[in-house]
């Protein structure tokens, strides 16, 4: 009966080890299962910015109100009939490092 037993536990363990141990294991597919969940959140923040950058290219192809404000703001433009004014504190007027001005050349 002894011998019976071992042959049995051994039929078991060679059974058990492609299960946790081997190609296909449990082991495996939880760890596929981690990488799976980091992907897709991964997809999903890059969905979340292609959306916003094909909002900005729809409303850059239609509206112009889009291009003006990126004038406005990444190049500093004004329009034709607008004044432009520069406030600049009096702290910043006095430092030798401050830019000279264009009008005065000081």
């Amino acid at each position: 009966m002894k011998p019976l037993s071992f042959v049995l536990a051994g039929l078991l363990l060679a059974l058990q080890y492609p299960l946790w141990i081997g190609k296909g294991s449990w082991l495996r597919v939880w760890e596929l299962d981690r990488s799976l969940a980091q992907q897709r959140e991964t997809n999903g923040k890059l969905k979340a910015r292609n959306d916003a950058l094909d909002a900005e290219v729809r409303d850059l192809k239609q509206g112009l109100e889009a291009v003006e404000e990126r004038a406005r703001l990444e190049l500093g433009m004004i329009r034709k009939d607008e004044i432009f004014y520069q406030v600049v504190s009096e702290s910043a007027a006095r430092s030798p490092s401050a830019p000279l001005s264009p009008a005065t050349g000081r």
